[in-house]
């Protein structure tokens, strides 16, 4: 019975009992009801719990608790006062945001200077050009798939209207962005300007050069308090809380700053009329204002990770999939664009795989070309190779031991990696799951083996490893030890039973069972040419399309069941 005022608003309960008749009878009837009502009247509007804000940090002159009242969190100290109150205590807040991007960008350099064509010399994530022709050919081609910033479907096609070509243009575009100057039209007029399909407006001599990196249009709250300084003779303190009292709309402070700014700027030789002009101009302005320092921020990091997709596609991938490992929808869509840039991606090998994603290079003999279409254009080739950490299955017990045995030396096939490796850490599953995914193909292939063969001689080889762990453990040498050793860069001859190899949608499948997505090939490539003629929207598209837009999808039936309603529904 208590009424919602609208707008994500709910009555008090004093209103409430103004506004539903049916609440206030039921108050007057007293009872557990009206005790409820009372207890509630009282509870209301009282602090609810206390919590610690994940980035909000506060600086004070001194001795915090000087200052406000303290508690401890864990063992962190926390003002009791809320993150709006503390300011008017005399602290200085500042939310400090972590951005996985970083991360990516921090895995990207340090593949960067790997590269066995850098001989040494650093790469600089800080000190690349901020003029860099290749990278605003990407931003404008609207291929930005994990760019920062610039992932959804709306930012994409922004990118493609305004075609930036300076640092600038990445900033406000970043601004711009939003709901309120997307409905407003400035994000069009800012485009119609820059392309000069607009003539840019002016407001006052005095202020136009504010204005002339954003073509007449007030984007950032910074303009708006430079305004209020060079028109009106404002501090910079003053120009701040304009620009507070300007975003809040609170009437009687705005009046009472409408009145300094005209004075101000009447002082300056500006007519009143003009004043009044432009100070209702800049207030309609500022409730969309952003932030300029938090949006270069931002332009940077967006920048910095469109230069390294242009220059470094493999190792940027490889940041992407590392730090994006355990979301399955991410690296599906990483892995296509990969395919679709002509860095190749590998599967797990369990001679060659990290924990982690890593880059290898092909050795540089110059017979390798890129594919048509491909950004890769250096003369190494550069591959993603999966981590063992990303097959389903394979803890950390499991690749300890892997990484421990393979320090002897390369596996040479099945066989001998059950023989080496701690027999107490590998199982049934870990193999299949190995296999499946193709973690012993380099293997394989040398001995003319078959996954599908590897996979029946499972038991076989836990049984050989089970006794080599055995024996290691009384001290003995096995027979087959003593045979490998005269010939550690054979392959050892072991028995796999004779089974016909998986066609390719059986090693899809089973890959994708490893892994949780298809490395090798997709089970719908083989219908590629027939799925084009249908003008198909990807998957990974529609997180940034309209809610009712009509597309056109491919897909496979993987699960299929029957069910029964009872009745006519």
């Amino acid at each position: 019975l208590v009424p919602n005022l609208g707008q994500g608003k709910t009555a008090t309960i004093p209103e409430a009992l103004e506004l539903e008749p049916k609440l206030k009878a039921i108050v007057e009837e007293g009872g557990v009801m009206a005790e409820v009502v009372d207890q509630a009247a009282k509870l209301e509007g009282l602090t609810r719990h206390v919590g610690m804000h994940a980035a909000g940090v506060v600086i004070a002159d001194g001795p915090l608790w000087d200052w406000v009242p303290c508690f401890k969190h864990d063992e962190t100290l926390v003002t009791q006062y809320y993150m709006s109150d503390v300011e008017q205590a005399g602290l200085v807040k500042f939310d400090f945001l972590g951005l996985r991007t970083l991360t990516v960008i921090d895995i990207a350099v340090r593949h960067i200077n790997q590269r066995p064509d850098r001989k040494g010399e650093k790469f600089d994530i800080n000190l690349i050009p901020m003029d860099d022709a290749a990278t605003f050919a990407l931003l404008q081609s609207g291929e930005t798939t994990g760019v920062f910033q610039l992932e959804s479907q709306g930012m994409q096609s922004l990118f493609k209207r305004l075609r930036p070509d300076r640092f600038e243009d990445i900033i406000a575009a970043v601004a711009l962005y939003r709901p309120g100057p997307l409905e407003s039209g400035m994000v069009d007029t800012y485009v119609a300007c820059k392309h000069g399909k607009q003539k840019v407006a002016t407001m006052h001599p005095l202020i136009d050069d504010v204005l002339v990196t954003t073509y007449g249009v007030i984007v950032y709250q910074e303009q708006v308090m430079q305004i209020a300084q060079k028109l009106s003779g404002y501090t910079l303190g003053g120009a701040d809380l304009l620009r507070r009292a300007m975003g809040k709309k609170k009437k009687e402070e705005m009046d009472k700053q409408r009145d300094t700014f005209v004075s101000g700027a009447q002082k300056r030789g500006v007519d009143e009329a003009k004043a009044v002009e432009i100070f209702e101009l800049v207030a309609q302005f500022a409730k969309y204002g952003f932030n300029r320092s938090h949006s270069a921020g931002y332009g940077l990091v967006c920048y910095q990770t469109a230069y390294l997709k242009a220059h470094y596609p493999a190792e940027f991938l490889c940041g992407l999939l590392t730090a994006d490992r355990e979301k399955t929808e991410k690296v599906v869509r990483t892995i296509a664009e990969g395919k679709a840039m002509g860095v190749k991606i590998l599967p797990p090998d369990i001679n060659d795989s990290d924990t982690g994603f890593k880059v290898v290079f092909a050795s540089p003999d110059g017979t390798w070309k890129a594919p048509r279409g491909s950004r890769v254009t250096d003369r190494y080739q550069p591959q993603i190779r999966f981590g063992l950490g990303a097959v389903r299955g394979v803890g950390d017990a499991a690749l300890e031991s892997i990484f421990e045995a393979r320090k002897e030396g390369p596996f040479k096939d099945l066989f001998d990696f059950c023989s080496r490796v701690d027999a107490r850490k590998m199982n049934r599953g870990v193999l299949e799951a190995l296999i499946q995914c193709g973690a012993f193909d380099s293997t394989l292939i040398a001995s003319g083996v078959s996954r599908a063969q590897a996979f029946g001689a499972i038991d076989a080889a836990l049984e050989r490893g089970r006794s080599a762990s055995k024996d290691r453990e009384r001290g003995q040498a096995t027979l087959f030890g003593m045979f490998d050793a005269g010939r550690k860069n054979e392959p050892v001859r072991s028995e796999y039973p004779e089974m016909l190899p998986w066609d390719l949608r059986e090693t899809c499948v089973r890959e994708k069972q490893a892994l949780g997505f298809y490395v090798s090939a997709h089970p719908l490539d083989r219908y590629g040419r027939e799925l084009e003629r249908f003008q198909l929207t990807s998957a990974g598209e529609l997180a940034g399309m309209d809610n009712w837009a009509k597309v056109r999808v491919a897909g496979m039936v993987e699960g299929y069941r029957e069910k029964i309603f009872k009745g006519n529904g």
